[in-house]
């Protein structure tokens, strides 16, 4: 009996360390075999840089790394969301057409573009179908509170409509003053809509209790891109609406860096954010509409039509002499927008260019364009910040520092604790640019973004001083001094450049 006993433990001890072998061998062949199978998917329609950096993370971690691809890897919408923006620019460019042949408005949407102008009015109307508009007001606004205490006011002199969409959305002490002139404006009969982010906005304490006081003033507010982990809708968590708009009858508008949240973000630590808005009057207000519109219909499935909403009937009324146009971007479309305006933007620079960002980590062919334009004897100057709350962003930024500073770019960093966040740029003394993207890779290609272009001397006037107050408050970053840092921060700052490159 024990012989027998035995031999049935020894017989199922060599099942088991057989099936154990079976497994592990099996393991090690599919983790051989995995990144060769993924040189044939990774590349596709995928940047080399891009490609080399998640091809390079699945090869030393074959598991691991398919795990993050199969979360990470795809930068685009869901397909449902892409064929709306689809038809939302179709029925924009179809709008755009039919309002261009109407006389009280021919002339604000068929102006004469100079030829200065002439090749960003195309490129930004064939990648975002919204076209140069004139007859606008365009006022900077670079005080934090003080932009509230604006949008406040506006709000309680509407009569229609306001639309109200951010990234990070807190009913805090700053921003209360807002939510209660939405409430009033809703308590008197105009129509309000309100969306926000859902990772932009779930984090902070007042989330759920804000939801629920607009649904009791009557507001109607719906998730951006809401967090899906499986299923046709599923969107890789990074993916967010970064866009920052405020529409108020069809005729102010308000968009730029400014999230509707107190100035410090709830953050433990010292940083606090400085930020620059645009404050628009006139026939641009309605590119800016139109962008909402298009993610008010992703997210509510309703149009904005003059059959669904009456109220959002358009107006297209001279309020200035601004030649304006508004370029939405995102990964609902084919092209990096953003990226294209940018780049060429800087290849345009003739004289003096001037970008104020808070994330910088640029693809090739930005890096390009920008070290060329000084190499070229244009006065480039790029202003980052001391401050940092992304560790991997603010290393990854820093491994350009030296590669700039050698071909002659100019480099300030606004002193801590305060993070500059405006994002902005000027070219030369006739083209201001501002908005809500970032100049990095996840800004180009994944998030949904908004940029609004002033061709015009004046606005670049204003935002010029607005360069000069930051400047004031920066530190110059030296070629020599920045060549001595240390190893370890080096190897920091590549290790973030490669992961930067995830996308």
């Amino acid at each position: 009996m024990r012989s027998d006993r035995s031999c049935c433990i020894r017989s199922g001890g060599s099942a088991m360390f057989w099936n154990w072998a079976t497994i592990t061998a099996l393991v090690g062949l599919i983790g051989w075999i995995l990144p060769f199978v993924m040189l044939f998917i990774v590349p596709v329609n995928r940047k080399p840089s891009s490609a080399t950096a998640w091809l390079l993370l699945i090869f030393l971690l074959p598991y691991l790394g398919l795990v993050i691809f199969l979360l990470l890897g795809s930068p685009k919408l869901s397909k449902r969301r892409r064929a709306e923006q689809h038809n939302m620019s179709e029925l924009i460019s179809k709008l755009v057409a039919e309002a261009s042949m109407q006389p009280e408005s021919a002339a604000i949407l068929n102006p004469e573009i100079p030829p200065r102008y002439e090749p960003f009015v195309k490129l930004n109307a064939s990648l975002g179908h919204l076209p140069a508009i004139a007859g606008n007001a365009v006022e900077l606004l670079p005080e934090y509170n003080a932009v509230f205490a604006h949008i406040a006011a506006d709000i309680d002199g509407a009569q229609r409509f306001v639309h109200v969409e951010y990234f990070a959305t807190s009913r805090d002490e700053e921003t209360e003053g807002i939510f209660a002139a939405l409430e009033r404006a809703a308590s008197r009969g105009v129509k309000v809509r309100m969306l926000m982010d859902h990772l932009g906005s779930r984090k902070y304490p007042t989330f759920k209790e804000m939801q629920e006081r607009l649904t009791a003033a009557g507001i109607e507010h719906h998730i951006s891109l809401p967090l899906h982990f499986f299923g046709a809708n599923y969107t890789r968590i990074d993916l967010r609406n970064h866009r920052k708009i405020v529409v108020i009858d069809g005729k102010i508008g308000y968009t730029g860096s400014q999230n509707l949240i107190k100035r410090n973000y709830f953050r433990k630590d010292a940083i606090y954010y400085d930020e620059l808005v645009a404050r628009v009057r006139g026939p641009v207000v309605a590119e800016l509409e139109a962008a909402f519109a298009t993610d008010w219909y992703s997210e509510s499935g309703v149009l904005l039509t003059r059959q669904n909403a009456p109220e959002v009937a358009m107006e297209l009324k001279a309020a200035g002499d601004v030649l304006c146009q508004i370029l939405p971007s995102g990964s609902g479309f084919e092209n990096e927008n953003n990226l294209k305006l940018f780049t060429a933007l800087i290849h345009a620079a003739r004289k003096t260019l001037v970008i104020t960002n808070p994330y910088f980590i640029p693809d090739d062919a930005l890096m390009t364009a920008l070290t060329s334009a000084a190499q070229r004897g244009v006065d480039v100057t790029l202003v980052n910040s001391e401050a940092s709350d992304q560790f991997l962003v603010s290393n990854a930024e820093r491994s350009y520092y030296e590669d700039l500073l050698k071909a002659g770019v100019k480099l300030y960093r606004y002193k801590a604790p305060i993070l500059l966040h405006s994002k902005h740029i000027t070219i030369d003394d006739d083209i201001a640019v501002i908005g809500s993207s970032n100049m990095d890779i996840r800004s180009f290609l994944l998030n949904l973004e908004v940029t609004l272009i002033c061709y015009a001397p004046s606005v670049v006037a204003d935002l010029r001083q607005v360069e000069a107050v930051d400047l004031s408050r920066c530190n110059v970053v030296n070629l020599e001094e920045w060549e001595t840092r240390s190893i370890k921060v080096k190897f920091y700052e590549n290790i973030s450049r490669l992961t930067a490159a995830l996308q």
